[in-house]
């Protein structure tokens, strides 16, 4: 068992748990850029013993990326609509920090039933990665502004990445790079439309756009 591996893996566990109670947008967008440079260590703690070129680009790309640019581009989305929290959520934020327990209960039962087989890889990898793939998932369902969704797209990739990185040294820098570059892409579109919805709509509020159906 890899125990900077574990460590690394608590440390998203825990930011996905702040994450579900986070009502200050600022605050979930500084958790998330924590899970990035989490996960950007990620990529080269767990191949410590065989490090290569192709590690240290991935893990490198990944700090960078999800712990710096994506949330200054969130940021800047927050700062010119004016969103500072998520207001009266579709669900609270104590329903949801017991949700969160829930999901990383079902994440741990999941994660003994299929178990990896790799030497390299801890055993806190899959129940961490899939809690984070749930976590990103329940943002986009459970809150109502269109950046606060944006934000659990962002932890939803995280879930994949985390779990792509530690456990799958086949795969070529570049597909994980242009995997990167689509985030990025998605990031920026979702960007401008939020942009847009505050433009038209004087809010973010997802929930309103069910006014748009004839």
């Amino acid at each position: 068992m890899d125990t900077g591996v574990d460590r690394l893996m608590l440390l998203v566990i825990l930011s996905n748990l702040a994450l579900l109670v986070a009502p200050r947008l600022g605050r979930a967008i500084s958790l998330m850029a924590l899970q990035g440079i989490f996960l950007g260590l990620l990529a080269i703690v767990a191949h410590s013993g065989t490090l290569t070129v192709r590690a240290l680009v991935i893990g490198a790309a990944g700090f960078l990326v999800r712990g710096a640019l994506f949330p200054l581009l969130l940021r800047r989305a927050a700062a010119q609509a004016g969103v500072v929290r998520d207001f009266r959520p579709l669900l609270g934020y104590v329903a949801s920090a017991l949700m969160g327990i829930v999901m990383l209960g079902g994440a741990m039962a999941l994660g003994e039933r299929l178990p990896l087989h790799l030497p390299e890889a801890s055993k806190m990898i899959l129940p961490a990665s899939l809690f984070t793939i749930f976590t990103g998932l329940f943002l986009i369902v459970a809150r109502r502004k269109a950046l606060t969704q944006c934000l659990g797209y962002l932890v939803f990739e995280n879930g994949i990445y985390g779990f792509g990185v530690a456990t799958v040294a086949e795969v070529p820098a570049l597909i994980e790079l242009g995997a990167l570059l689509d985030v990025l892409v998605a990031v920026l579109v979702m960007g401008i439309a939020a942009y847009r919805i505050t433009e038209e709509f004087d809010h973010m509020d997802t929930v309103e756009l069910t006014r748009l159906r004839g």
